[in-house]
């Protein structure tokens, strides 16, 4: 019973000494160290990211292929495509398991709430 009694204030002068020193991580009998008069030196330049690339000029594509689910609702995907449809007619025709022929565009810099596929903005599907 006596060490239980002497272990509880022991654990607390031993945690506020150690908050005594600041919490630092130094000794209290060390130095500052010395500020620097070195000259700044300017940050190193990042590395340059390769920009994706966008497809040529007049890029427009045809996929063809069996539309399939996304992950999150209303997302259609072809292939590694993730489908773009603001036409309500054309989105009527993109279904589940549908076979197109889709035309359209990539769009690399589109945010999408789709969690897979890169961006591909339709502009005409036909179904096959």
């Amino acid at each position: 019973m006596t060490i239980r009694r002497l272990s509880l204030p022991l654990l607390v002068a031993l945690a506020l000494a150690g908050c005594a020193n600041g919490g630092t991580g130094e000794s209290a009998g060390a130095p500052a160290p010395a500020p620097s008069s070195a000259v700044p030196t300017s940050p190193a330049a990042p590395a340059e990211e390769s920009a994706p690339t966008k497809p040529p000029a007049g890029g427009t594509k045809t996929l063809t292929g069996t539309i399939t689910a996304g992950v999150e609702p209303k997302c259609l995907l072809l292939d590694d495509h993730l489908l773009i449809i603001n036409d309500a007619e054309l989105q009527s025709a993109a279904k589940t398991g549908a076979t197109v022929t889709v035309t359209g565009r990539v769009e690399l810099g589109m945010m999408t709430t789709c969690q897979q596929g890169t961006p591909f903005v339709v502009t005409g599907l036909r179904a096959n």
